[in-house]
């Protein structure tokens, strides 16, 4: 088939399979590096050297509490390992093996007005669904002969799950800043370049079908969080950050609902733990069944907007 659209230039890897190998070989080198220069900046910080930050990094993820300047050593850790494993890889393929700009992640015009705003509160509104999904996931249980394996997946979440109330255990709004730009801000911008930007647009060049593209690419999307009783939650956001993406034609409103989430749940933490909201959020608390299809209802029908208000134009070139 002849190509027409001048935004379609063609990849320096033949093939969508090639193009892709070509990208996951460029995170695995930045997700080396990164982690080099990780340590680096930690040895810097701590006023340690290499091995002994070496040391003070398993003491770290076992337990962060103990180490003097944990918290700013965990968010320089993250923030430079996300960076070179997720969004610098992606830009690098996108601008030279894809030959693309920027501009090029949106395929449209840009969104009313309106759309930003409901993309904004849609994040917000789904969350007593996806506290569903969160509450059967938790629940998962794996057969006894795979016992072992449900074990180490135990494990591992209970490790994730301290790192995590260490994390958002802050008091100063300082803190806070970092957090937003660390946890919220760079997953935002690295995780949909990555998954909705380069993955789930050559996922449906490939395969046709945009939902089974939307769908794959929210699977890897969770998946690769190896968060295993947070897979079916992640999946879900995923997959309503690709059709925001397909509907719109615009990659930034992904990216704002990304933001959203992510964001939301860390000043709520904040407010929570400077005493100004008694709700925890991070409470894995069933909501009520009529909040929930409160939720249900109304995330459909805002996503039902934005689809018409998006018109057909904007996913043309998906």
């Amino acid at each position: 088939m002849q190509n027409s659209n001048p935004n379609l230039v063609v990849s320096r890897v033949p093939g969508t399979w090639g193009s892709l190998l070509v990208l996951v070989g460029f995170m695995l080198i930045g997700m080396a590096v990164g982690n080099v220069l990780a340590v680096m900046a930690l040895a810097i910080y701590l006023g340690a050297d290499t091995e002994s930050v070496t040391a003070l990094l398993t003491q770290l993820f076992a337990d962060p509490g103990k180490i003097p300047n944990g918290w700013n050593a965990l968010m320089i850790m993250q923030g430079t390992v996300h960076f070179f494993s997720y969004l610098l890889p992606t830009l690098i393929y996108w601008f030279y093996i894809e030959r693309r700009t920027i501009a090029q992640f949106s395929t449209g015009r840009a969104p009313a007005a309106h759309v930003w705003a409901l993309a904004f509160v849609l994040v917000l509104a789904f969350i007593p669904v996806n506290s569903k999904f969160i509450e059967w996931n938790a629940a998962m249980d794996l057969p006894d002969a795979l016992s072992g394996l449900e074990k180490w997946m135990r494990d591992k979440e209970d490790q994730l799950s301290v790192m995590t109330e260490f994390l958002t255990s802050y008091k100063s709004f300082g803190q806070l800043l970092i957090a937003l730009f660390v946890v919220t801000l760079l997953p935002a911008l690295g995780e949909e370049f990555l998954f909705r930007g380069v993955i789930q647009t050559k996922l449906h060049q490939e395969l046709r079908n945009i939902h089974v593209a939307i769908w794959l690419a929210a699977a890897i999307f969770s998946a690769i969080h190896f968060q295993f009783y947070g897979f079916l939650p992640r999946m879900m956001l995923g997959a309503l950050f690709g059709y925001l993406y397909y509907w719109t034609g615009n990659l930034w409103v992904p990216v704002l609902a990304h933001f959203v989430n992510n964001g939301f749940v860390l000043v709520m933490m904040y407010l929570h733990n400077v005493g100004i909201v008694e709700i925890n959020i991070e409470e894995s608390k069933s909501m009520p069944f009529l909040l929930i299809l409160a939720s249900l209802v109304v995330s459909a029908v805002i996503l039902g907007i934005i689809r018409k208000s998006s018109g057909p134009d904007a996913s043309r070139n998906f």
